[in-house]
């Protein structure tokens, strides 16, 4: 233990992409309160320990998706009782915008179910990505697969993020999902590196992977050339309908520990409690803040999911005397 704490205090200055699975493991092992420490110690060192990213998630266009990913409501391939939406109008987007950065979220991101969009329905998401971005707030959009000419327009109508998670490592990959290969995610990210856009990337646990596939998971997110600006981890929601509405739910410590394993593999990177936190209790999600997690998302829902509500996300900061910003 004590190598990796040597290893841990030469480098926790320096952004590593050469982790090998032993060293994540290595990490894994760690006894608890030492691996939330160094977590903590890294953190310290590159934000304010007392501050916590807020960012509004919206679900601009809901359901009727063609991806089998087995986790997922808006799937068309599974019967969930979900409501299809089509793409909403920009009014109403604008106005939901408004509310969030009302309510004190500095990022607003908007999620379309799609496999990849058709280049007809990306007009309508530039000009929400325009109104917001002239609002004041940062801007973040999923909509599938992008092709070299879908990314540059949105990077031109002045988009800050893309999200696009790997959801889990490439050896448990195709449990997940079989209609887009894992090639195919990183492909997409690297073209919105290559337009000059930050990266929003990072997957789900408790999906009834092993511990090797959460390091498999990391180990790819932080050995990509450069680090995602923006990692977030979300806890399975199961959803009724979907293949994995059943199965055993993940031990909080051990999402900790998740926590704390990308906080010190990505030191420059936010950490964002997503999916999930419906389900966790305010002592979990300050256990996480504790362990590097400095970023959520806000409001009632996460695309189709519940999440706390906003007045709730307030009180807990209050009690905790973290800031949003």
């Amino acid at each position: 233990m004590s190598v990796m704490m040597d290893k841990i205090e030469k480098r926790n200055d320096m952004l590593r992409h050469d982790w090998t699975v032993d060293d994540i493991a290595a990490l894994y092992d760690m006894p608890f309160n030492d691996l939330i420490f160094e977590a903590q110690t890294i953190h310290r060192k590159n934000f304010d320990a007392n501050a916590v990213q807020v960012s509004t998630l919206l679900s601009i266009k809901t359901g009727k998706c063609s991806e089998d990913c087995g986790y997922c409501p808006q799937s068309a391939r599974y019967d969930t009782e979900l409501e299809n939406e089509p793409l909403m109008p920009l009014s109403e987007v604008i106005a939901a915008a408004k509310i969030a950065k009302d309510n004190g979220s500095s990022r607003f991101c908007m999620g379309a179910a799609w496999r990849s969009p058709k280049d007809k329905d990306l007009g309508p998401v530039i000009e929400m990505v325009k109104e917001v971005k002239a609002m004041g707030m940062e801007t973040c959009v999923t909509l599938g697969m992008l092709s070299d000419k879908q990314t540059e327009e949105l990077k031109e109508a002045g988009l800050d993020y893309y999200n696009h998670n790997l959801d889990t490592s490439p050896e448990y990959y195709g449990e997940v999902i079989t209609t887009r290969t894992y090639q195919d995610r990183l492909d997409t990210i690297q073209r919105v590196r290559n337009a000059g856009m930050n990266v929003c990337c990072g997957g789900i646990v408790g999906m009834g992977e092993s511990r090797r596939d959460r390091i498999g998971l990391f180990q790819e997110l932080a050995n990509q050339p450069q680090h995602p600006e923006s990692v977030p981890i979300n806890m399975l929601v199961r959803v009724s309908g979907t293949p994995m509405e059943n199965g055993d739910d993940l031990d909080p410590l051990e999402f900790i520990r998740s926590v704390a394993v990308a906080r010190v593999m990505m030191p420059k990177s936010y950490v964002r409690l997503s999916a999930g936190r419906e389900k966790m209790s305010d002592e979990m999600q300050a256990m996480c803040f504790f362990a590097g997690a400095n970023s959520i998302f806000y409001g009632d829902k996460l695309l189709t999911t519940p999440n706390p509500e906003t007045n709730d996300d307030m009180q807990l900061f209050e009690r905790l005397g973290i800031k949003a910003i």
